[in-house]
């Protein structure tokens, strides 16, 4: 039987973000793009999952 993904050994950690917009991008765009580099460097890093959904 393979694998789903090779993974390094546990412990795991899950960081998980939430915000609520507001009008206009006022400079969050750029961030979150510098909060992904930045995450991507870290050591064990395993990927990136986003999800928006724009509240009426």
């Amino acid at each position: 039987m393979s694998q789903i993904a090779k993974t390094p050994d546990p412990p795991y950690f899950a960081v998980i973000f939430s915000s609520l917009r507001t009008e206009g991008d006022k400079g969050y765009n750029r961030l979150a793009e510098k909060m992904v580099e930045l995450v991507s460097k870290q050591p064990g890093f395993l990927g990136l999952n986003q999800q928006e959904k724009m509240l009426d």
